[in-house]
């Protein structure tokens, strides 16, 4: 047996086992700390993780990120059209329709007993620009001693309540007044010595229907070259707010007349042309009145409606009846808007002598489905009643919007333009 000498101890030098152990127990010491720095890590990360939100505010995050730095609002660059919808339960309503005592019950969605909320509470935020909240105060300084009015359907009625609601909580209640007649509806501020006025006139040019609204589409005639009669209450306005879509389309076919309403004969056009004739003598007559340095116009583009449930994927719903959330798709675009009519707008207001502001509103109106006033309106001048309301297929009505709601919006917009 071969016997192997001892090792002799080498001075100033620890023996190979006592090397060995150290360096294990520093490798032990270094696994320990790493685990702990990592444990120490996740409870840091974890504490700076924003809190847990409400389902639609995490919605609201997944339809599109915000951008890291967004610009002041710029007319000439910024587009009012790129951007998405955000949830934000914590903001304060400027208004409700309890507060507002203006606002028509067809629209009072609230009031009406519509039994969900969240619909108030998504704002729109554009992607590279920052849109400025609706500042009351600011609005009428710039209103002072001025007249500003909207001009068009139901539509802009909504709008025009919206607007009067937002500028109302500034003003003292014994400094205002508001009358209202089937044509024309005007809000004073006293103080101010201005007015916020609404014309009825639905197709801009004047038609047979332009008093009696409840003929149907079928009897309506239209003066497509004729726009004075309405137009002469327009002169005078230091700020016009126009829009016309709606009534335009209620069927393929209007009937148009070049002499008097009482005449036998007329001509059935498509609707897109008839569109195009009428728009270019509203804006012959713009051209031909308005004096661009002392009034500002605006045209505020198409309000979608949202009638064919298979358009956001259910085909099993009706139109816009019970749905409570955006549609979040980016770029979503239903059959709600006509392209064609749209080229029209821009084709003619592109030609103007006069300046007109396109208040787009298309896009970002096509995603709220969840804000029409669906059953929680009125028919015929009365409110839906409960059985009516059991009737979705029948009474649903996803033409207008709630107000206050997706109208405060689009004069958000107006806002930021003026």
């Amino acid at each position: 047996m071969v016997q192997i000498p001892a090792l002799k101890r080498v001075k100033g030098r620890a023996p190979l086992s006592v090397v060995v152990a150290i360096i294990g127990g520093l490798a032990l010491a270094g696994i320990i700390f790493t685990e702990d720095l990592r444990s120490l890590t996740e409870i840091m990360e974890k504490k700076k993780e924003p809190k847990r939100t409400s389902p639609q505010a995490r919605s609201s995050t997944k339809v599109t990120p915000p951008s890291p730095v967004k610009t002041a609002f710029d007319p000439s660059r910024c587009s009012v059209t790129e951007g998405y919808w955000a949830y934000n339960r914590s903001k304060k309503l400027p208004y409700t329709d309890q507060t507002c005592p203006f606002i028509d019950r067809q629209v009072s969605c609230q009031r009406n007993g519509r039994p969900d909320s969240d619909y108030l509470y998504w704002d729109w935020h554009l992607d590279d620009c920052s849109l400025p909240r609706f500042d009351p105060a600011a609005v009428l300084e710039k209103l002072r001693g001025k007249r500003m009015m909207f001009v068009g359907d139901s539509l802009q009625m909504g709008q025009w309540l919206s607007f009067v609601c937002l500028v109302n909580s500034a003003v003292p209640y014994t400094a205002r007044s508001m009358e209202r007649t089937t044509t024309l509806s005007v809000f004073t501020a006293t103080e101010y010595n201005a007015s916020i006025e609404f014309y009825w006139a639905p197709y801009l040019v004047e038609s047979n229907s332009d008093r009696n609204i409840r003929l149907g589409a079928d009897g309506r005639v239209l003066h497509v070259d004729a726009v004075e009669l309405h137009a002469k209450h327009w002169k005078g306005a230091d700020i016009l707010v126009f829009d016309s879509y709606v009534w335009w389309m209620t069927g393929r076919r209007i009937k148009a007349v070049w002499g008097p309403f009482g005449d036998d004969g007329h001509e059935e056009l498509d609707a897109w042309v008839a569109f195009r004739l009428g728009l270019k003598t509203w804006a012959n007559w713009v051209d031909a009145n308005v004096e661009p340095t002392a009034t500002r116009v605006f045209f505020t583009s198409f309000s979608t409606t949202h009638l064919r449930s298979e358009d956001w994927g259910r085909p099993g719903g009706v139109r816009c009846y019970n749905e409570t959330r955006p549609i979040a798709r980016r770029g979503y675009w239903g059959s709600g808007a006509d392209r064609r009519m749209m080229d029209v707008v821009s084709g003619v207001l592109g030609r103007m002598r006069v300046p007109v502001t396109l208040l787009n509103v298309t896009q970002l109106t096509e995603h709220r489905v969840d804000a029409h006033v669906s059953v929680y309106t009125e028919a015929g001048g009365q409110l839906l009643t409960a059985a009516q309301r059991a009737d979705p297929a029948t009474y649903t009505d996803c033409i207008h919007w709630c107000v206050p709601g997706v109208p405060d919006t689009w004069n958000q917009i107006l806002y930021a333009h003026l």
